[in-house]
């Protein structure tokens, strides 16, 4: 049973950058890159949200309140996925937490939290003015 373990969360004035970085472990490089991997997110008072997603092609896909400040990526060979996020605000305030499904090449899912069945604990993000 693969697990997710995220990491890199912390406070940062609006306007800073964070890199989040969740990594998997009981599973080899190989099954690692055969899962579509993704990152969501909970504000307080909020409902859980897509913010981005990548598959196993390395084709990825953003919720368009973070397209041009947060960059999703993937080290197969580290099993480990990573969140750029930079101009931080308020707004992206949560916690964050990485999910996985296996999934076939050429197959891009949607930022649902219901399909992926790997689930990290999560990491908290504070942006502040």
């Amino acid at each position: 049973q693969m697990q997710l373990v995220e990491s890199g969360g912390g406070s940062v004035q609006s306007g800073g950058s964070l890199r989040l970085s969740c990594a998997a472990s009981v599973v080899s490089a190989y099954m690692y890159s055969t899962y579509c991997i993704a990152w969501f997110r909970q504000g307080p008072g909020k409902e859980l949200e897509g913010v981005a997603g990548i598959d196993r092609d390395g084709r990825t896909n953003y919720a368009d309140s973070v397209k041009g400040r947060f960059t999703i990526s993937r080290d197969n060979d580290k099993t480990s996925l990573y969140l750029q996020m930079n101009s931080l605000n308020a707004e992206d305030t949560a916690m964050y937490y990485c999910a996985a499904q296996v999934c076939a090449t050429g197959f891009t899912p949607a930022l649902l939290w219901s399909g992926y069945n790997y689930r990290g604990q999560g990491t908290q993000v504070t942006a502040s003015s």
